[in-house]
């Protein structure tokens, strides 16, 4: 065992081909066991995490009976496998059992074209710390991650509930309007690093800088949109209780229901992943470009995926944060926002960026320090003008109104005045 560690550790050519035949399925079968265990884990203390998060900010202390805390997500999977299951009548009971499982799986599937590390050399070759590495890895996410809001207007439709169905059109709006913002994108991130491979735009960012600092606009779309395509507070819409008690899984009981909590963390995580990958370097380990040229050492790919780990950690917390802090929009807020900003900001973005990207190409300079710096530069001032002199603060900020201001005060003075008067009265 000690022999076959070290094997696993050793310091690599960086020549050194990809596992092939035999050994390349049996490791492919390993990654898929372990990364499908760690995901499932995971994704059952994240009901934890938000509990503990929610309860530091609002001041209390959360779940501490079971286990001290700890082990309340498996009382809550007990529970569930426990519970009655209920049917009601006048489903249609074949896609009301499928909904929750095709909400799940899509999220699930999108993590095997997600590399989560640098390549480990072992004797038999070098194994990719991807499931599948896929040349048009990001396109799959897209079309796989799209599939999900068909697991919840079926959920919508099946359940033959009125709250319901009304969740489930909400949704599919809602993903429609977003989804295209978060496609749109992503684009200025495709043009820099002229590939859809994921691993081709985690190498970008080494040379080039990270994509948050030289197209920070496109990492604000892709942010808020992701919360949108996650259904998380402030664009919770579909399931808003107060107005249609659970929405599409109001009539969903036991199991069922809880596939479709453990399909939002699940895309949570994708969605963290995604961020970190396009945004943020990756797994790549800052200051060494061993892990991405080699010589590939084991040590270093333990670190990458510890980077990678932190990176999506941080990301999880600023879901929980946002929906402990933040108020739901409005429907004609989250309509407004998706179609007449966020659309057109995309759009006119990547018109930028592709002529700022095509003056550095026609001026012969080369990607690398000054092109990365020239672009932040002009990514910077795009900045400015969109939100320091265009929007300042009134488009974006869900409080705001299209009344005038002065409109505004003029009924205040006016609203004072007749409780004046008709405190006089008295």
């Amino acid at each position: 065992m000690v022999h076959g560690f070290n094997a696993l550790m050793q310091v690599a050519d960086p020549n050194l081909p990809p596992v092939s035949g035999m050994a390349f399925w049996l490791f492919t079968i390993v990654k898929m066991l372990i990364i499908f265990t760690i995901y499932m884990v995971g994704v059952a203390m994240l009901t934890l995490a938000e509990r503990k998060i929610s309860a530091w900010i609002q001041d209390r202390h959360g779940p501490n009976r079971v286990g001290k805390g700890w082990l309340q997500p498996a009382a809550d999977g007990l529970k569930n496998f426990m519970k009655e299951e209920t049917m009601p009548g006048g489903v249609n009971k074949p896609l009301f059992i499928l909904a929750p499982i095709m909400s799940f799986i899509p999220a699930l599937t999108a993590w095997c074209v997600i590399p989560f590390g640098a390549p480990v050399p072992t004797r038999w070759g070098r194994i990719d710390l991807v499931v599948a590495d896929l040349p048009v890895g990001f396109l799959f996410i897209l079309a796989i991650t799209s599939l999900s809001v068909y697991g919840i207007v079926l959920a919508g439709w099946s359940s033959n509930n009125k709250y319901a169905l009304l969740g489930g059109l909400r949704s599919s709006a809602q993903m429609v309007s977003y989804e295209i913002s978060m496609g749109m994108s992503t684009i200025p991130v495709l043009l820099l690093a002229g590939n859809v491979s994921l691993n081709s735009i985690i190498n970008q960012q080494v040379w080039g800088g990270w994509n948050v600092i030289n197209l920070t606009v496109a990492f604000f779309i892709f942010m808020v949109a992701a919360f949108a395509e996650t259904n998380r507070l402030p664009f919770d819409l579909p399931e808003a209780e107060s107005e249609l008690i659970a929405g599409y899984h109001t009539e969903y009981s036991a199991m069922k229901f809880s596939l479709f909590f453990i399909s939002e963390y699940a895309s949570m995580v994708t969605a963290s992943a995604l961020m970190a990958t396009l945004f943020f370097g990756g797994w790549d380990v800052p200051f060494t470009a061993r892990d991405n040229i080699g010589p590939y050492s084991g040590w270093l790919s333990l670190l990458s995926i510890g980077i990678f780990l932190a990176k999506i950690l941080f990301f999880l917390f600023l879901f929980m944060w946002v929906r402990w802090t933040l108020p739901r929009f409005r429907y004609d807020q989250l309509m407004s926002l998706g179609w007449k900003f966020m659309l057109p900001l995309a759009l006119v973005y990547i018109v930028v960026i592709a002529a700022v990207m095509l003056g550095l190409s026609a001026a012969g300079i080369p990607q690398g320090t000054m092109y990365a710096a020239i672009l932040g530069s002009a990514n910077i001032i795009f900045m400015i003008v969109l939100f320091a002199i265009l929007d300042r603060g009134r488009l974006i900020s869900p409080a705001y109104g299209r009344m005038n201001p002065k409109e505004i005060d003029r009924m205040r003075r006016l609203d004072s005045r007749r409780a004046i008067a008709a405190g006089a009265g008295r």
